[in-house]
C-alpha cells in the first residue's frame, strides 16, 4: 500500500511539474508571437524603424500634358515612451504654432486604441501631418530638445490645372477600414479616395521601404543597422497616361460655366474618353493639405451638389436622342423600313403630339430630321404588335423584351462593369417584371408605354451612355467600353450590335439633315460635316432639360459627344452650340466662333453655381 501511494504521487508530481512547464511555453509564445507590444518594446530599446514613403505616380493626359504631380510636405511623428518627464511641451507647441489643447487633443486621439488600434509606445505615432517646409523650420532646429520625435518626408498631390476634379480624384489619409483591409497602409498612411486616384491606388502608390537605424541605451542614434543590409529602397508608384485631352476638358468646363450638367466626348474607335466635364465643380486644389476636410465639407453641403459626376451618375430622359436608337431597333426587328410612311398633325397628333409643322406622311429621314414624335410612336407600336401581336399578351410582352434587349445593347441601362470609371450610374430601360408590378401581367400594352418610343416616361440614361450610345451610331455597329487608361488595351472590350449596317447609314444620313435642316442648322461648324440629334427631356422638377448627341466627321468619325445642360429648354439653344464647339476644338485645334464661345461661357442659367 505504502509503495502504491508514493507511486500515485510520482504522476501527480509530474502532472504539475509538466502543467507548469507548459503555462511557461504559452505564456512565452504570446509574448512573442501574439503580443506584439513586447516585440516593440525589445526592438524599441535599441532600433529605430523609419518607414521610406515612395512618390506616387504621375498623371498625364493622352498628348503627356502632366496634370498632377508631387510636392514635399512633412509629418511630426512620436515615440511616447522615449517623451521624458521634463520634455517642454510649451516649446514644442510654439515650434509647430498650436495649442496646448491641441497638442492634448491629439494626444489622447493617438493613445486611444479604439481609433488608433495599432498603438504603441514603442513605436513612431502620427502627431500632425502635411506641413511646409517653413512649417517644421523651427522644430527641426530645435529638435535636439524633444527626445522621441522625429520629422518624416512625404509628398503631396499637385495640380498643373484647374480642370477635371472629379476624373482626376483627390487623395486622402486611410481609415481604420483601409487598414484593416490592406496590410500596406498605416495609421497616418494617404490614399486614392475617388476618381482615378482610387481606381488605380495599387499601381499609383508604389511600394514602401524602410530604413532601420541602431542607437545606444540613451537613445542616440549610432548609425545604421548591420551597415544598412536590412534596408529596403523604396518603389515609386507608376505614372498613369489618361485618355484625356487637357485643353478639350478645360473648354467643356468653360462653356458649362454658371450652368449644371455635364459635357462627355469619346474618340469611337477606341472607346478612349477625351473629355469628361461635370458642372459644377472645383480646383483640384482645394482638397489637398490641411484644409481637405474643411472644404470637402463645404462642397458636400452645396445644394448644387458638386461631388455628384453628373457625367457618370446623373441619369436623364434621353428625349428624342432616343430617337436614333428607336429607328435602328425598329428597322431591324422589320417593323419598318426607310420608306414606311406615317401620318403627322402637328400639335393636333394623338396619343402623342408632335412639336413641329412638317407635314404628312412622313418617312424615316424626315422624321430624324424633324424630329417627328408621332413618327416614332407608330414605329414603337409596330415592333411591339409585329405580325398581330399585341392581341395575345404573351407574344406582346415577348415582343417587349426583344425590344428592350435591343436598346440594351447599346449600352443603356446598365453599367459598364469593364470600365475603370468607378462612379457610375446603371440607369433604365424597364422590363416586363416592373411593368408586371405596375399594372398586371394583362394589364398593359403598346399604348399604355407610349412615352418610351420617344425617349421619355421610364427610360433614364448618364450622359457617358448617350455619348457611347452616339459612338456606337458612329462605328456603324460597336462600341469599345468608354475607359480613362491609355496605356490599358481595351481594343478586345469590344461590343457589338446584332444590327444590319445598312441601318446605320440610313440614320447617319438622318442625323446628318438634322444638322443641316433641323433643330442644329444654327451650329454649323466650317468644312466639317458633323451629325447629331437635340433632345428636350421633360423635367417633372422644374424647366426641361436640353440634351444633344453627335459625332464627326461623318465620313470617318474621330469624336463623339454628349451634353446635358439641366433646366435649359430646348436641346438646340444650349446642348447644341456647347457640342459644336467642342467637336471643332478637338478636330482643329480651335474654336473660330469667339462670339459664340464667349456669349456661352459667360451666360448663367444657374445663380448658385460656382466652381470651388
Amino acid at each position: 500500500m505504502i509503495n502504491d501511494q508514493f507511486y500515485r504521487r510520482r504522476y501527480i508530481i509530474s502532472g504539475i511539474a509538466i502543467g507548469i512547464v507548459l503555462i511557461y511555453i504559452i505564456r512565452l509564445f504570446y509574448l512573442q508571437v501574439i503580443d506584439q507590444s513586447t516585440q516593440d518594446q525589445a526592438e524599441g530599446n535599441a532600433l529605430v524603424k523609419q518607414t521610406i514613403y515612395p512618390s506616387r505616380g504621375l498623371i498625364y493626359d493622352r498628348n503627356g500634358e502632366l496634370l498632377v504631380f508631387n510636392q514635399p510636405i512633412y509629418e511630426v511623428t512620436l515615440v511616447m515612451r522615449e517623451m521624458k518627464d521634463d520634455w517642454d511641451t510649451t516649446r514644442f507647441c510654439q515650434c509647430l504654432q498650436i495649442t496646448k489643447a491641441d497638442f492634448d487633443e491629439r494626444l489622447s486621439e493617438i493613445k486611444d486604441r479604439r481609433k488608433n488600434r495599432g498603438y504603441s509606445p514603442w513605436t513612431p505615432q502620427v502627431f500632425i501631418s502635411q506641413l511646409k517646409k517653413e512649417d517644421i523650420a523651427t522644430l527641426q532646429e530645435a529638435l535636439f530638445m524633444f527626445p522621441g520625435v522625429q520629422i518624416q518626408k512625404r509628398t503631396l498631390r499637385d495640380y498643373t490645372y484647374n480642370a477635371a476634379a472629379q476624373v482626376l480624384g483627390s487623395v486622402g489619409e486611410v481609415n481604420q477600414n483601409d487598414i484593416d483591409r490592406d496590410s500596406y497602409y498605416a495609421r497616418g498612411d494617404y490614399s486614392g479616395r475617388d476618381g482615378l486616384e482610387r481606381t488605380y491606388e495599387s499601381a499609383l502608390r508604389g511600394e514602401k521601404g524602410v530604413e532601420i537605424l541602431l542607437r545606444d541605451s540613451r537613445g542616440r542614434i549610432q548609425g545604421k543597422y548591420q551597415e544598412g543590409k536590412q534596408d529596403s529602397a523604396a518603389q515609386a508608384g507608376t505614372d498613369l497616361y489618361t485618355t484625356l485631352d487637357i485643353q478639350l476638358q478645360m473648354l467643356a468646363e468653360e462653356l458649362l460655366n454658371g450652368k449644371i450638367g455635364s459635357v462627355v466626348a469619346i474618340e469611337p474607335k477606341t472607346g478612349e474618353i477625351l473629355a469628361l466635364a461635370s458642372s459644377p465643380t472645383w480646383n483640384p486644389k482645394v482638397l489637398v493639405g490641411k484644409e481637405r476636410s474643411k472644404n470637402y465639407n463645404l462642397l458636400l453641403n452645396d445644394p448644387t451638389k458638386p461631388l455628384l459626376n453628373r457625367a457618370t451618375q446623373a441619369t436623364y430622359p434621353p428625349g428624342s436622342t432616343f430617337k436614333t436608337i428607336q429607328a435602328l431597333v425598329c428597322l431591324e426587328q422589320g417593323a419598318i423600313t426607310s420608306e414606311t410612311l406615317y401620318p403627322c398633325s402637328g400639335p393636333g397628333s394623338t396619343p402623342i403630339k408632335c412639336t413641329h409643322h412638317h407635314g404628312s406622311p412622313v418617312a424615316l429621314l424626315k422624321a430624324i430630321e424633324q424630329s417627328c414624335n408621332p413618327y416614332f410612336w407608330c414605329a414603337f407600336r409596330d415592333v411591339l404588335q409585329k405580325d398581330g401581336y399585341g392581341k395575345n399578351n404573351e407574344d406582346f410582352r415577348k415582343r417587349y423584351e426583344l425590344w428592350r434587349n435591343d436598346v440594351m445593347a447599346f449600352g443603356l441601362g446598365q453599367k459598364f462593369t469593364d470600365s475603370d470609371i468607378s462612379e457610375q450610374s446603371a440607369g433604365s430601360i424597364p422590363s416586363t417584371k416592373m411593368y408586371d408590378k405596375y399594372y398586371g401581367k394583362t394589364g398593359w400594352k403598346a399604348i399604355t408605354i407610349r412615352s418610351l418610343s420617344i425617349g421619355q416616361g421610364e427610360i433614364i440614361a448618364t450622359p457617358l451612355q448617350l455619348a457611347n450610345q452616339a459612338a456606337a451610331i458612329a462605328n456603324e455597329g460597336y462600341y469599345i467600353t468608354p475607359h480613362l487608361n491609355k496605356n490599358d488595351s481595351m481594343l478586345q472590350h469590344i461590343h457589338k450590335l446584332d444590327i444590319d449596317k445598312q441601318y446605320f447609314e440610313v440614320v447617319k444620313e438622318g442625323m446628318h439633315r438634322v444638322m443641316v435642316y433641323g433643330t442644329g442648322r444654327h451650329f454649323p461648324i466650317e468644312g466639317i460635316e458633323t451629325a447629331g440629334k437635340t433632345g428636350t427631356a421633360q423635367n417633372p422638377h422644374g424647366k426641361d432639360h436640353a440634351i444633344f448627341i453627335g459625332f464627326a466627321p461623318i465620313e470617318d468619325p474621330q469624336i463623339a459627344v454628349a451634353v446635358v445642360v439641366e433646366n435649359a429648354g430646348f436641346g438646340a439653344t444650349w446642348a447644341c452650340p456647347i457640342a459644336s464647339m467642342v467637336i471643332e476644338q478637338y478636330l482643329t485645334g480651335e474654336v473660330k466662333r469667339k462670339d459664340l464661345r464667349k456669349r456661352i461661357a459667360t451666360s448663367i442659367l444657374n445663380e448658385g453655381v460656382k466652381k470651388w
